[in-house]
């Protein structure tokens, strides 16, 4: 019988070393003088980590903006038109409807109607207004000479008392002026005909444009939002929809606005017997679409109208009659017409105009107020605020199919050639895949890939009919 031996105690058993390399002691990494294993960007304070992501978001937004700014801004002549044709587009909607569903008038047919009615109002407005421009003016540019005369007068002989010789050097020395850069006044009127030419081209832009968004204005925004994501073209279609409706609200509160203003100033200039009323009310029906600065600029101007014909106490009256139509304006029609369909508050819209002009002159003023309101609509429906809730989601785009015409035909076409070459007996490429579907082409395939090996598959038939036989 073999004894059993007891273990030893287990103070006196010894370990083996450990010869594989372990973690490191606390305190010979801290001996060290670091942490091992941690992320060198904890070491970063959380608020510099969330500054640096923002910055650098910030960042690509800014050189994206720069980069559409401008891309515009290179292809204004064509950009413009089609903004302004835009715009008009949705003021005449109203017409094209009521003409398409009223008058029983085909689509085409109520677009170009509504197209050519436009072109002639403005066209006898501007007549009309040039027209008493032609008559008013020599009258304005005498009494404007009278008070030429009177402000030389009270310079001489008022409390400035300066001499006769020195106004008439300062005028010999604009002459001399006028006289030496008489290539640059050139060059100028040269630089205006190119102007004029590229107004004419941009007006041709705009009415053709304007047509073909009220007669295929749906179709278009079908193939604009399906040139998207698929999981995108809802969300944006529900966006522009909104924005479209802002963009309406905005003109034609705008456009009812500047009407009141015309009137108000024009009426007013007309009781008061200014020259030319009828032009400065044009001309205060224009300026009204750039909001806060149009209004004031016009009506500076007849004001200095009434001031130049009649004196400063016409001009005062003037000024209130300008100040009270500005107040109705702003305090009244807005507030009333707009609602919160253009909710922007006016340093927004002051800001805006004042970046719009700084950016591309009066056409940026133009057009400040209305991308600014149409981007507030859209963003805030793309972060959950719908402002048009009544609008509902009824409404979808067209899809189109995921293939291409083009393309799917062409690919019909190669498989009919493939067919055509494999009845007569063309060499079928063994790379391509082995048919999937009746049994009889994958019979055909493997006999294909057997090689032309009959006893192999003598062979297999065989055994298959032994296992039939068995079972």
């Amino acid at each position: 019988m073999t004894p059993t031996r007891e273990p030893a105690p287990a103070a006196q058993q010894q370990t083996a070393p450990v010869t594989s390399a372990g973690p490191p002691e606390p305190a010979a990494a801290a001996g060290q003088g670091g942490t091992v294993g941690t992320d060198p960007a904890q070491a970063v304070p959380i608020s510099v980590r969330r500054a640096a992501e923002w910055s650098w978001r910030l960042i690509l937004i800014a050189v994206a903006t720069v980069v559409v700014v401008a891309l515009i801004a290179y292809l204004k002549l064509v950009v413009v038109p089609v903004a302004v044709a835009l715009l008009l587009a949705v003021l005449l909607h109203p017409v094209v409807t009521f003409l398409h569903g009223r008058a029983r008038l085909g689509k085409a047919a109520a677009a170009g109607i509504a197209v050519v009615g436009m072109v002639v109002l403005v066209v006898g407005l501007l007549v009309l207004a040039g027209r008493s421009v032609v008559v008013g003016m020599a009258d304005l540019w005498d009494q404007a000479q009278q008070g030429i005369d009177q402000v030389m007068t009270w310079l001489a002989e008022g409390p400035l008392q300066l001499s006769t010789d020195n106004l008439q050097g300062w005028i010999d020395q604009a002459q001399e002026a006028a006289s030496a850069n008489s290539s640059t006044i050139a060059a100028g009127a040269l630089h205006a005909t190119v102007t004029i030419g590229h107004v004419l081209a941009g007006a041709v832009i705009a009415l053709f444009c304007t047509f073909f968004f009220l007669l295929d204005g749906r179709s278009i925004w079908s193939w604009v939002v399906g040139l998207l994501p698929r999981g995108s073209r809802e969300h944006v279609h529900q966006a522009g929809r909104r924005g479209l409706v802002t963009l309406g609200a905005y003109t034609r509160t705008q456009i009812l606005v500047a009407a009141v203003d015309a009137t108000g100033i024009g009426v007013g200039a007309a009781i008061l017997q200014v020259p030319l009323a009828f032009p400065l009310a044009i001309l205060v029906f224009l300026g009204s679409f750039i909001p806060i600065v149009g209004a004031v600029v016009t009506g500076a101007v007849a004001v200095l109208v009434a001031l130049v014909a009649h004196g400063p106490v016409v001009a005062l009256i003037m000024l209130a009659v300008v100040l009270g139509v500005q107040q109705l304006e702003g305090h009244v029609l807005q507030p009333f017409l707009m609602g919160h369909a253009v909710s922007l508050h006016p340093v927004a819209v002051l800001l805006g105009v004042a970046a719009g002009s700084f950016m591309a002159g009066i056409l940026g003023a133009l057009f400040a107020v209305p991308v600014i309101a149409v981007l507030n609509t859209v963003i805030l429906y793309l972060h959950g605020h719908d402002k048009f809730p009544q609008l509902g989601h009824d409404d979808h785009v067209a899809l189109r199919g995921r293939g291409h015409p083009v393309l799917d035909r062409a690919i019909a076409q190669m498989a009919e050639q493939e067919v055509e070459r494999a009845a007569t007996g063309d060499q079928v490429d063994l790379g391509e895949e082995p048919a999937t579907g009746a049994e009889t082409g994958a019979a055909t395939d493997l006999d294909d890939a057997g090689g032309g090996e009959p006893g192999a598959r003598d062979g297999r038939r065989g055994g298959d009919d032994e296992a039939g036989t068995l079972r």
